[in-house]
């Protein structure tokens, strides 16, 4: 069982940053590939970022693509999400995802997920 604690999200106008934080319980060592999904009101959840199991590998949503940059630490257990130049439609609430595999592969799908954390809302309004 892995436990999941998102952090950092908030309030933000347009063209502001945030970093979102995702700590996870994982036993040691596991590989285990993470993403970040968001869902806004109304509307599926949907893939954000995701990064491989070893970190080797990253994949991005069209949306985000140049402005989000998903990282992890490997000595804290913990993953990361930098939001760039965040727009309107970027509010949602997000959540981190996580799996175990294997080194290299990532997954871009909620499906392909094990387990998910709580979520953090992230709100861009002037």
């Amino acid at each position: 069982q892995v436990h999941l604690v998102e952090s950092g999200g908030g309030l933000v106008q347009p063209g502001g940053s945030l970093r979102l934080s995702c700590a996870a319980s994982t036993g040691a060592g596991e590989i285990h590939a993470m993403g970040w999904f968001r869902q806004a009101p109304g509307r599926e959840r949907e893939f954000v970022a995701a990064i491989s199991g070893g970190g080797t590998k990253t994949n991005y949503a069209a949306s985000v693509k140049g402005r989000f940059a998903i990282s992890r630490d490997g000595a804290k257990n913990t993953l990361y999400l930098q939001m760039n130049n965040l727009k309107p439609e970027d509010t949602a609430i997000y959540y981190c995802a996580d799996r175990q595999t294997v080194t290299g592969v990532y997954y871009t799908t909620a499906l392909d997920y094990q387990y998910w954390g709580q979520g953090t809302q992230v709100t861009v309004s002037a």
